[in-house]
């Protein structure tokens, strides 16, 4: 999809209201017109939808400083058409966790994840990454359940095919690390096991 540079696009802007007002003053309103049509236009085009594509494809570039640059550049996030906003979210939760800041970025996701997305396939991307963040804090319960809103998605593509592989091995070796440790705390105090209590004297 063709973007329009964003610097362009404020110039743009800025050149037909102000071009468009000074005309419509000197030369009539329907002269005027066009000028001003084009940039309302560019106006509403750049508060709705914010600077969302042009972040996405430097976040794809792995360029995350540039990345918040862009997305520092929307003029009201919470202005945001609703899909933009979840990707706005989501961009920025993305970029936090490259920088490290996992309790930043858990914030950013948890917002995304409250949008309405257009496909299960964007949830799964919040999804997957609020896993990792929970399983890096060893937050086990909160990484199962939320591991089970991702198996119960729809998803129509298998980009996220080796992430869900990955997540689906993470949680089953925790099962089995759990199931260990429950087996060990039984023998403990089983007759016969492994641990006896010492007798009272």
């Amino acid at each position: 999809m063709y973007t329009i540079n964003i610097y362009l696009k404020l110039a743009l802007i800025a050149l037909c209201l102000v071009g468009g007002t000074i005309l419509a003053f000197t030369s009539g309103f329907w002269y005027a017109f066009p000028f001003l049509l084009v940039g309302l236009l560019l106006l509403v085009s750049y508060i709705l939808l914010g600077t969302i594509q042009s972040a996405a494809q430097m976040m794809q570039q792995m360029d995350f400083e540039a990345c918040e640059k862009r997305l520092a550049l929307t003029f009201k996030p919470e202005w945001l058409y609703v899909t933009n906003r979840a990707y706005y979210y989501l961009i920025k939760g993305s970029a936090k966790m490259q920088q490290n800041k996992s309790d930043e970025a858990e914030q950013w996701f948890a917002k995304a994840q409250n949008m309405k997305l257009p496909s299960d396939n964007e949830r799964a991307m919040i999804l997957i990454q609020m896993i990792n963040i929970h399983i890096q804090k060893n937050k086990w319960t909160q990484a199962t359940n939320t591991h089970r809103e991702l198996k119960a998605l729809n998803l129509t593509t298998d980009i996220f095919k080796d992430q869900i592989k990955m997540i689906d091995d993470a949680i089953k070796q925790q099962g089995k690390v759990k199931m260990m440790n429950t087996m060990d705390q039984r023998n403990m105090f089983r007759p016969g096991g492994k641990r006896r209590m010492p007798r009272m004297r």
